[in-house]
């Protein structure tokens, strides 16, 4: 069964999928890292060059790949996987989907630094961006969650191992 890691920019996915593939001994999908090989650019530069809608066709894509070659993985995937509800369909299908959530404080804090997101909206200001987008997201992440664990007061192992043993409380691993 593949461990699905869900949630808006900057709740830990991508550094939590890397410690729970190196607890769990097993391979780690990241959409994203996968979107940029596949094409060769950057997912802020096919934003920039083809637009977020090309970015989505290209996401689905991949998604449906990576849905069908993952087995007992760790699938990190990228904030807006929900935006398209074939992603959530074809992803449930191959694991336990994995909601990580934070304040929108905290979310704010740990990407702001970072340049290589492109903007979501671009006639907001940042903060106005991430308020905006989360509260639209939020009901479709929530509807694809089996499960959901807040990451705002918790490093990154502690969240890995509260999923794990949430796992194997529920005998999904």
């Amino acid at each position: 069964m593949n461990i699905i890691l869900i949630g808006y920019r900057g709740t830990g996915k991508s550094v939590i999928s890397k410690i729970l593939a190196d607890m769990l001994h097993c391979r780690r999908y990241s959409l994203d890292e996968e979107i940029v090989r596949q094409v060769g650019k950057s997912v802020r530069e096919i934003v920039e060059q083809e637009g977020w809608d090309r970015f989505r066709e290209i996401e689905h894509r991949v998604v449906k790949q990576v849905s069908l070659e993952a087995q007992s993985s760790i699938i990190d995937c990228g904030g807006g996987v929900v935006v398209d509800e074939r992603n959530v369909l074809d992803l449930r299908r191959r694991g336990k989907i994995v909601l990580l959530t934070s304040s929108l404080e905290e979310i704010i804090h740990r990407i702001r630094r970072d340049s290589s997101r492109p903007p979501l909206e671009g006639r907001l200001s940042f903060i106005e961006e991430q308020q905006k987008v989360r509260q639209e997201r939020n009901p479709k992440y929530r509807a694809a969650a089996d499960c959901t664990f807040e990451t705002t007061y918790m490093n990154p192992r502690e969240v890995a191992v509260k999923i794990i043993n949430h796992f194997k409380k529920e005998n999904w691993i």
